[in-house]
């Protein structure tokens, strides 16, 4: 999964960006409103952490960008601005979770899997015939199997799984995953669609990942 932390406080957005990415997140940073804005309105984000002074926009002015552009994306604001006014300036701006400095790194985690469970239908695991994704310990199970996936094989078979069988363009996947500033190419996508379909048919997975020429991949289901 890929948040990104808007905060202007360079070494806690390091300090940050490090704890999550040992969390098995993808992270990316930026210092002001005005770059969290254009970052997250690439739509690849599935959580933002933003500060609430920053130069340029700030937090609120950036959460209140964010819905009217009917993003759903989840907020989480982190900010030393404690009082009463200012958290319901925030949750009324949009936020999902207003959280103040300084703060319990166990407490900052639970509302980042909190966040993220809340999204979409699914709260635990995702499903595609014989297989489920476990989201929060990164694990692809078939029966009395399980294999831990890596942070960029995670995502690819979450975007996959979500697609419920659609087929996903490789550009798309490669921002999704990558990131729209990476200089990863679509030969990338490529290597880990192999190393998912090596972990599927050890598992005895009926899923197979298909490719279509010019189209992309999706999820199919072995018959027989």
């Amino acid at each position: 999964m890929r948040i990104l932390i808007v905060e202007d406080e360079t070494r806690l957005a390091r300090s940050l960006k490090t704890l999550l990415e040992r969390k098995g997140f993808l992270v990316d940073l930026a210092s002001d409103g005005a770059a969290g804005a254009e970052y997250a309105d690439t739509g690849i984000y599935d959580l933002l952490i933003l500060d609430v002074m920053m130069p340029g926009l700030n937090g609120y002015e950036l959460a209140r960008h964010l819905r009217r552009r009917h993003s759903a994306v989840p907020i989480l604001m982190l900010t030393a601005r404690s009082d009463l006014a200012d958290r319901i300036e925030g949750l009324n701006a949009g936020a999902d979770y207003y959280l103040t400095k300084p703060f319990e790194i166990g407490e900052l985690l639970a509302c980042i899997r909190a966040l993220l469970r809340r999204q979409g239908g699914q709260v635990d695991q995702l499903r595609f015939g014989n297989t489920a994704l476990d989201l929060d310990a990164a694990v692809l199970c078939c029966g009395e199997k399980s294999l831990r996936l890596s942070a960029r094989e995670f995502d690819v078979m979450r975007l996959l799984m979500q697609a419920g069988g659609g087929n996903i363009p490789k550009e798309v996947i490669l921002t999704r995953v990558w990131g729209f500033d990476s200089s990863a190419v679509e030969n990338n996508v490529e290597v880990y669609v192999g190393f998912l379909r090596k972990k599927l048919a050890s598992l005895g997975s009926n899923v197979t990942i298909a490719a279509v020429r010019r189209v992309g991949y999706h999820l199919e289901v072995a018959q027989g």
